[in-house]
């Protein structure tokens, strides 16, 4: 590590003279002179470490945790050689190995630290491919619409605008499908035929009908999450994924975060916060971690209190899947009667009992939920 020491202007002209003062002597020269000067090995040592610790200190001033961990794990060459450096401070400079049980915490924390990087792998891995799939589609689209345009000529596109003006009521049309609730038939129709700025107005008022369409009957995505306007989610059993897109280049030290049991606080600094809200369900503060992603997304992983319960939102008060869209493998070979009941066991658990006697129709729901639980082990 290279430490710049900025001077005071005060300090310049004492510096210079020093500077000067060792000039053709070698450092061990120098430092037994010093070393005289302290009047003894102990003060000089001293001297020596504060010095040290003065510059380091202000090397990494302004630095989070973090980047500075980064800068030192890149220097060491490999994690191993990291780890290793900081057991070795952990041990001089602390009293932590002298407690019995301390490589069993170092060994817990390890463990944690690897089930927490097998999530995140399959959460990229779920994450990647619909994305892949996205962008080729992103580019192929692009593609022909280049091609499209080179074909076309100034002179074509004049002669259609000629011939479609009598062709003015079609917007209206568009609007009483919008009405009628339709969208979809709308926007089909928008885009088998030649764009038009006339077409286009119907085209915008279409693209805002089926974002109010998702809010109000949102459907699941891949991951039996929501796509919803400022964050997606997606989740397992034992974990929730959030992503929230972010300006290109935002770094870790722009990021607001808070976590509590049963709240959740996430934005940028200076904005207000993106997600402010009550969480749907408690959730394992300390195994709740995020990541800034490609510079342009924020992805928080939440790791459930209850991992045996399936979430319908992350955020209550925000829109709220339908658990019947959801696709989890207790559903499974069930018929309608039969997904209904488990899927309002799997939300909100099986209906606390009293002291009475259990009734045939709670002995049949738990049979019921504990085959296809058994059916879900053996497939």
């Amino acid at each position: 590590m290279v430490v710049t020491i900025d001077l005071r202007e005060e300090d310049e002209a004492a510096a210079a003279a020093a500077m000067k003062a060792i000039a053709g002597r070698s450092d061990e020269e120098v430092l037994a002179a010093v070393l005289a000067r302290k009047g003894g090995p102990v003060p000089f040592l001293k001297a020596a470490i504060d010095a040290a610790a003065a510059a380091a200190t202000k090397a990494i001033a302004g630095r989070s945790d973090e980047e500075v961990l980064a800068a030192v794990l890149a220097r060491k060459g490999g994690p191993v050689p990291f780890l290793q450096a900081a057991i070795d401070v952990a041990q001089r400079r602390s009293d932590l190995f002298l407690d019995p049980s301390a490589p069993g915490v170092v060994a817990e924390m390890a463990v944690e630290a690897q089930a927490k990087a097998e999530a995140e792998e399959r959460r990229k891995r779920a994450k990647g491919e619909p994305r892949k799939a996205a962008e080729m589609l992103k580019k192929e689209e692009t593609r022909k619409a280049e091609e499209m345009l080179k074909e076309e000529e100034p002179m074509k596109a004049e002669e259609m605008l000629k011939e479609e003006e009598p062709m003015k009521e079609e917007p209206m049309k568009t609007e009483e499908m919008l009405k009628e609730e339709e969208p979809m038939k709308a926007e089909e129709m928008l885009k088998e035929e030649p764009r038009t700025p006339m077409r286009e107005a119907g085209r915008d008022k279409v693209e805002r009908a089926a974002v109010v369409e998702r809010v109000r009957d949102p459907k699941p995505n891949a991951g039996n999450g929501l796509d919803l306007e400022k964050y997606s989610w997606t989740q397992e059993r034992p974990e929730v994924t959030i992503t929230i897109p972010v300006p290109q280049g935002t770094k870790s030290s722009l990021v607001t975060y808070e976590i509590m049991k049963n709240h959740l606080k996430v934005g940028l600094k200076g904005c207000s916060f993106i997600i402010d809200g009550e969480l749907f369900e408690p959730v394992k503060v300390n195994d709740c971690l995020w990541t800034i992603e490609d510079g342009n997304t924020l992805s928080i992983l939440l790791t459930k209190e209850n991992q045996k319960e399936w979430w319908t939102s992350v955020i209550k008060g925000d829109p709220e899947l339908d658990p019947r869209d959801m696709k989890v493998p207790e559903l499974r070979d069930c018929d309608v009667e039969a997904k209904e009941t488990i899927v309002r066991i799997l939300s909100h658990g099986l209906p606390k009992r009293a002291m009475d006697p259990a009734t045939s129709d709670d002995i049949q729901q738990e049979e019921l939920l504990k085959n296809a639980q058994y059916s879900h082990m053996d497939s």
